[in-house]
């Protein structure tokens, strides 16, 4: 679900397209005309983790996907959190899982959402309990893992192969079939 700025969030006035001068040049924004604040509509940011369990990666299916889409563990960061201290308690809020090691794999857009995702791999250990956001887990072996045309599934693909791994991703049919509902303007669902 997407939402949009309508109405500045220090006076309540109608926020209008206005065009002013800023370090990089004239830039068209939403600005207020009344008390000057600037929507700036900046990309969130969202962590995601390469989950590793005893050498295999686990996916996760969000309640709200079709059975086949499997996906990283995601969420957004937490004002007051790094991201390694937000992505440890992602994954122990989501598969009760604790995080024992956290490596940076980078950084990925994700325009269609407005967000910016920092990917990590993390060795986590315990005992499986997805939270009620979840309703599925598959624990793959690294040579089994498919990736997937998006900012988590290219994140996916460029750890595997500094696992020496070349990555196999879904042939558009098949993510076509994996995603089926999701594109549906009638379902408001999040998307990996």
């Amino acid at each position: 679900m997407h939402y949009e700025a309508r109405h500045c969030t220090h006076c309540g006035t109608a926020l209008q397209a206005i065009i002013l001068a800023e370090d990089g040049g004239y830039k068209e924004r939403l600005r207020c005309p009344a008390c000057g604040w600037t929507h700036w509509n900046n990309p969130t940011p969202v962590l995601a983790a390469i989950v590793e369990m005893d050498g295999k990666v686990l996916l996760a299916r969000n309640a709200a996907w079709p059975g086949k889409m499997f996906a990283l563990i995601t969420g957004f960061m937490e004002a007051g959190e790094s991201p390694q201290e937000g992505i440890a308690r992602e994954v122990k809020e989501e598969t009760n899982l604790d995080v024992r090691s956290t490596t940076l794999v980078g950084a990925y857009e994700f325009l269609r959402m407005n967000q910016i995702i920092i990917a990590y791999h993390v060795v986590a250990e315990g005992e499986v309990r997805l939270s009620p956001e979840l309703v599925d887990y598959r624990l793959y072996d690294l040579p089994d893992l498919r990736c997937w045309p998006a900012g988590t599934g290219y994140a996916l693909a460029d750890w595997l192969r500094t696992r020496g791994h070349e990555p196999v991703f879904f042939t558009a049919e098949e993510n076509a079939e994996r995603r089926r509902g999701l594109d549906d303007p009638q379902l408001q669902l999040p998307k990996d």
